[in-house]
């Protein structure tokens, strides 16, 4: 009979719920799996619908660790995940992406002598002022096992040295919008619910300090979607919020400004959408599989390929002449290309750890 594993897997943010929820169907057929969620996106719309809505297991731990500085956060998470691992003992750490939650999980695991598999290696925005850049650089230097969804991630890793344990899968994100998309389409009624006609709108998510730690970036911002001509739908992120209530700023009549929305709500309004505008990874990345062109408001991007055939933008500063532009002139993009891969990058993962544990057991 081949050996089961034990993972522990640990999550914190939206973006790692959706990638988690294709990994584990995969892990559970054979492998245990103990669940810790670190608490840091913990409101209902960012954190318990996904649970629900992906069919992701129940967290076997929630930290409710919360929001806080950097430091305070991460070292809280880091603190309580010792805790755990001293106590579950797995075989391996499995995390993703490049949150807080990440590199603290990496960071107890690789004390203890726990091997770290990480998820989603080898992005670079190449911007160390991020402090999503931080965490990817430390998390692939204590992993022993990365898993990258691109093979310009395997070039990233090869150019700091890191060649051992590198796995080119393909991204499980994929996984996700290909096994999700008709679920969303059949179940999700937000469209109707909004009056939104397919193609007739522009869905924004806005949440990076750089864009919303400014009162004149933040104006800039609503300006452009108050001047674009295009119906806006903006599910606001709880930090956001907070800033333009500071800010005092009036969002302009065409923003449908909501409370954040569920992964297949947000799938289905980024599918019908004419264009997105971001400063969020992941959308990116989700604008890109769902053949919908975008604008990112960011310097840089560690989703490079998006740039290719001009499906997404970059906008460097928060100008309303400039994203006014991007959100009105027409775009015709390239020839799209699976550069994500085709779907099954779950199923990679779970088959090159399983190699990994007979090899280690043949050792």
């Amino acid at each position: 009979m081949e050996s089961l594993m034990k993972f522990v897997t640990i999550v914190g943010a939206r973006p790692q719920f959706i990638k988690c929820a294709a990994v584990s169907r995969v892990l559970r057929k054979k492998h245990t799996e103990i669940l810790v969620h670190t608490g840091q996106h913990y409101d209902y719309g960012m954190s318990e619908v996904f649970f629900k809505e992906l069919d992701i297991p129940t967290p076997d731990y929630n930290l409710g660790i919360g929001s806080g500085s950097h430091g305070h956060q991460t070292g809280a998470m880091l603190a309580a995940i010792e805790d755990i691992l001293i106590h579950e003992e797995p075989d391996m750490l499995l995390v993703y992406g490049d949150t807080n939650s990440t590199v603290a999980g990496a960071l107890a695991a690789a004390k203890l002598h726990i091997p770290v598999v990480h998820v989603e290696a080898g992005l670079r925005s190449f911007d160390r002022r991020m402090p999503e850049e931080i965490n990817r650089v430390i998390t692939d230097h204590l992993s022993g096992i990365l898993f990258c969804p691109t093979l310009t991630a395997v070039r990233n890793l090869k150019s700091e040295g890191i060649v051992d344990g590198v796995y080119h899968v393909g991204d499980v994100m994929t996984d996700a919008v290909l096994f999700n998309r008709q679920r969303a389409e059949k179940q999700s009624r937000i469209l109707d619910e909004a009056g939104l006609l397919p193609k007739n709108y522009v869905t924004a998510t806005i949440h990076r300090p750089s864009n919303t730690d400014s009162a004149d970036n933040m104006r800039a911002i609503l300006a452009a979607f108050g001047s674009c001509g295009k119906t806006v739908v903006f599910p606001i992120h709880p930090r956001t919020r907070k800033y333009l209530h500071e800010y005092n700023l009036t969002v302009p009549e065409s923003v449908i400004l909501t409370d954040p929305l569920g992964y297949l709500d947000m799938l289905q309004v980024m599918a019908n959408a004419e264009r997105i505008i971001t400063d969020s990874g992941g959308i990116q990345k989700e604008a890109y599989l769902l053949r919908v062109p975008c604008v990112t408001l960011r310097e840089n991007t560690e989703w490079i390929e998006t740039l290719d055939g001009g499906w997404n933008i970059l906008i460097h500063s928060a100008s309303t002449s400039e994203i006014t532009k991007a959100l009105t002139e027409p775009r015709h993009p390239d020839s799209w290309i699976p550069v994500f891969g085709e779907g099954g990058g779950a199923e990679n993962i779970v088959e090159c750890l399983e190699k990994q544990e007979k090899t280690s057991l043949s050792a």
